[in-house]
């Protein structure tokens, strides 16, 4: 109880305080868990992609994990590995430089990671182009050979 100024009393009610300062505390601990939900909606899609485009050329998803204020573990980041090989022949490295390309760039926001990823594909392909102008080249200058039997 407190005397004001005008000789009033006035009651503090301290159950009221510790009643907002829990409920404000709640409203906290809920804006937590619904963007540690997001983000794992988020990295699930952004994975999942790499997944679908990748296919064969990708390994197991691996997810890393932060536990919530409720307790519960959520997922807040992951990778998909991409495998960079080469072909038996340039079309086939062409291809497959292409698949790995789509795989990298698939989520609707690639990491740097995905970017590199798929930077390092690019130079495959480009690689392998330059290996089959090569190739046609000396197939089309063995074609012009013109042998003359006597």
């Amino acid at each position: 109880m407190v005397e004001g100024v005008s000789g009033q009393t006035a009651f503090y009610n301290v159950d009221s305080w510790k009643d907002k300062k829990d409920k404000l505390q709640d409203i906290k601990t809920q804006q937590v868990l619904q963007q540690l939900r997001m983000t794992e909606q988020r990295v699930k899609a952004h994975e999942m992609a790499h997944k679908a485009a990748g296919g064969d050329l990708t390994g197991p998803v691996k997810y890393k994990y932060q536990k919530g204020p409720d307790g519960k573990l959520y997922i807040v980041g992951g990778e998909v590995p991409i495998k960079i090989k080469q072909g038996k022949t340039p079309e086939e490295t062409i291809q497959i430089a292409q698949k790995i390309k789509r795989a990298a760039l698939a989520p609707a926001n690639p990491s740097p990671q995905d970017r590199a990823v798929a930077a390092a594909a690019s130079m495959l392909e480009m690689r392998a182009r330059a290996e089959l102008a090569k190739q046609q080249a000396q197939q089309s200058q063995e074609g012009q050979k013109i042998s003359v039997y006597a």
